[in-house]
């Protein structure tokens, strides 16, 4: 697949929250599992290994801040990380909080569900989503050097 065709090339991927030059940290439409962003490489690049290593430590800096950010604001029973990239070729994680009541936990949000849906969770803001990534990232980035 090149760029021309690819999905995360042509469009966002999501709601953007947060973006640099080279990462977007967009919050996914998806009203079982409210608090699920994708961070997504803003170049078509298939594989984590393509990166250079300064790269790759900045993207996993947003997949990490991205976490902390929906720890912080939604205070999930676990947060699922994936990347898998199978049907769209182009870097990206998820970034999914799960409770233990959704319809799918313990088993992936893509799996069958377990149960029905419970009541709606609680949706964090998009501009309290972006600050808590901005200081998330803040913290990765003054941790590291």
């Amino acid at each position: 697949m090149n760029a021309a065709d690819c999905e995360l090339c042509r469009e966002p991927g999501g709601e953007v929250v947060w973006q640099d030059g080279l990462v977007r940290v967009v919050r996914v439409s998806d009203a079982l599992h409210p608090a699920y962003c994708r961070v997504i490489w803003q170049r078509h690049v298939r594989e984590m290994s393509d990166l250079p290593a300064a790269e790759r430590r900045h993207f996993m800096a947003l997949v990490f801040a991205a976490e902390v950010a929906l720890r912080r604001l939604v205070r999930p029973d676990k947060i699922n990380l994936a990347s898998l990239g199978n049907m769209t070729p182009h870097l990206h994680w998820h970034v999914v909080a799960r409770f233990a009541d959704d319809p799918h936990f313990p088993d992936a949000i893509w799996a069958a569900a377990r149960r029905p849906p419970r009541h709606a969770a609680a949706v964090p803001a998009r501009e309290d989503l972006a600050c808590a990534i901005a200081e998330a990232l803040a913290e990765e980035q003054g941790g590291n050097g």
